[in-house]
């Protein structure tokens, strides 16, 4: 969590509250680190950490933003800002289609 915290803050995102939430919680057997905070305006954020040995494509986005939506019935709220980091290469529709639904990609 750490490492997540540290890159956030160099991007200019403070968070008041930071806590994981483990795929498992959530019904998804993705393997992803998913970090639920609230920033400084109070806001609730989503921080999800993704780590592959193949490229991303757009079933693969679909399905983060599908994990999304699950991830906001979990918490019942809305989750007004989403960021990912991706340690492997993505393909540009898939780019696309998280840019569209509001993701920022790191």
């Amino acid at each position: 969590m750490k490492e997540i915290v540290e890159r956030m803050s160099h991007k200019g995102v403070i968070f008041r509250k930071l806590k994981e939430i483990k795929p498992k919680d959530i019904g998804s057997r993705k393997k992803v680190k998913l970090y639920i905070g609230v920033n400084l305006e109070k806001y609730y954020c989503l921080v999800m950490k993704l780590s592959n040995k193949s490229k991303i494509i757009t079933k693969e986005a679909l399905e983060i933003i599908e994990l999304h939506k699950k991830i906001e019935k979990y918490n019942d709220s809305r989750i007004h800002k989403k960021y990912i980091f991706i340690d492997v290469k993505v393909c540009s529709k898939a780019k696309e289609t998280l840019r569209s639904d509001g993701w920022k990609i790191f």
